[in-house]
């Protein structure tokens, strides 16, 4: 067997091996008024204490070392907008920049949509509509099906199996877009179309309609074939709250909510689990990266039924659980080998979580 086969083994049957409760649950909107929102341009940020919160100290300090132990190197807990919890480790700081690895893919989801509400274009629309004809090496009546929708959604039908570079040679055609869910690196092309729909550069568009107006730092940083974003573990907790209040910033719609919700819901027909590149918890299957296998249950059984999130290599997270008015951030070093954006880890971690939020 081959360790990544393994590796996706294992973690597939320490989920089904978790108990979980998969029922639908309906939450309701958080209401701006009720939300924290931390200043722009300042470090400040108020804080709500866990005995107000009612949460349990003891396993507070359990959920310390057991982070500690996880090779992680910042966590944050945030309840409507507010620092409930706090930590670094191993020499990190809250000054620190970390990588986002695949978490990143979000910011990605969002900018695009801001794009789409400020119509510069539709996600319906063809990728060659602003790439040209020839981005891919399909014939041009299978490139004409992929739509950005199909790269929100990871169902391109491009093959997934020749790397990581999105050059024209390695896009070829596996099978038509919209009836293969493939986790594939073709989604950053969506930044080519945001830029080439705004006349701007993409580290312009993002810095003016995204980080800038919710008060992120970061940049973004090429890796070979790969464009990584890089902040401080605030910055990102910045980015899950801007998500959380759906969009909101204060009284400022940054992203608009219909967007925000076909993202954060299934996109396509194959992976309940994902929206537009969002993973989705409480949904009856799940696909995994690397594996074209359904597996029967919910993504993390420990967590929130609503809850969804941001998932990046060697565990870097976002968690939003609306039903629970948290956002939570993890950044850090793999807990174990596994390297998968999912790894069991997740609902080792929601244990904890659950220990001292209940």
């Amino acid at each position: 067997m081959k360790p990544r086969t393994l590796l996706i083994t294992v973690f597939v049957l320490s989920i089904i091996g978790c108990s979980s409760e998969n029922e639908s649950v309906s939450i309701e909107t958080p209401s701006i008024d009720t939300i924290y929102f931390p200043p722009i341009n300042s470090n400040n940020w108020d804080t709500v204490s866990s005995n107000e919160l009612n949460w349990n100290s003891d396993s507070l300090d359990e959920l310390t070392i057991f982070l500690n132990e996880t090779n992680t190197k910042s966590f944050i807990i945030l309840h409507k907008g507010k620092i409930a919890y706090e930590q670094y480790f191993n020499d990190h700081t809250a000054n620190s920049p970390w990588y986002w690895a695949s978490a990143g893919k979000t910011l990605t989801a969002t900018v695009t949509g801001i794009a789409q509400d400020q119509g510069l274009l539709d996600i319906n629309q063809r990728v060659s509509d602003f790439l040209g004809l020839g981005w891919t090496s399909t014939t041009q009546e299978q490139e004409n099906l992929i739509t950005n929708k199909n790269l929100l959604s990871m169902d391109s039908g491009l093959d997934d199996t020749l790397g990581d570079a999105i050059t024209t040679t390695n896009l070829q055609y596996l099978a038509d877009a919209g009836t293969r869910w493939a986790y594939h690196n073709v989604y950053l092309k969506l930044q080519d179309v945001v830029a080439q729909a705004s006349n701007q550069t993409w580290n312009t568009y993002f810095n003016e309609n995204l980080k800038d107006p919710i008060g992120m730092t970061g940049t973004w940083i090429t890796n070979e074939d790969l464009n990584i974003y890089w902040s401080t573990s605030r910055s990102m907790a910045r980015f899950g709250l801007l998500i959380y209040a759906n969009g909101h910033w204060n009284d400022t719609a940054i992203l608009s909510e219909s967007f925000l919700n076909e993202a954060t819901n299934t996109s396509q027909n194959i992976n309940p689990a994902y929206g537009y590149l969002w993973w989705l918890n409480g949904k009856d299957s799940f696909n995994l990266p690397q594996t074209q296998v359904a597996f029967s249950g919910t993504l993390i059984p420990n967590a929130p039924s609503d809850m969804y999130c941001a998932l990046g290599k060697n565990d870097q997270k976002i968690y939003i659980a609306p039903s629970k008015d948290l956002v939570i951030i993890r950044m850090g070093n793999a807990a174990n080998d596994a390297n998968f954006a999912l790894s069991n880890y997740d609902n080792l971690l929601w244990e904890q979580i659950n220990n001292v939020i209940d």
